[in-house]
């Protein structure tokens, strides 16, 4: 299929197709990580995520591709503490008390 620049109607389709596949893949996300975090397995799973990406610690490192590697993978785990946050924040609470308690 050969894409046509002046066929705006085909675009919008498109435009249309791509929305609603993020929607449902955004709610597909939200779905999971809620369940994931309703056992105190899946919050345990999750702490070993944040901790393994460093989001409780510094990345700075005196070699700077260490740092920067460090820092990309505090930024993944920082990502998926603002979705913990936006979809089951009482959840993330919680593993936050149950790491406070360990």
């Amino acid at each position: 299929m050969q894409h046509d620049p002046f066929d705006t109607e085909a675009q919008e389709r498109d435009a249309k197709e791509r929305a609603e596949k993020a929607k449902l893949a955004l709610r597909v996300e939200r779905e999971d990580l809620t369940w994931l975090m309703q056992s105190k397995r899946g919050r345990r799973i999750i702490k070993r995520l944040l901790e393994r990406a460093g989001v409780w610690q510094l990345s700075f490192d005196s070699n700077a591709l260490k740092m920067a590697f460090n820092e990309g993978r505090r930024n993944e785990g920082l990502a998926l503490t603002a979705k913990l946050l936006e979809f089951c924040p009482e959840q993330y609470s919680l593993l936050l008390a149950e790491f406070r308690d360990e």
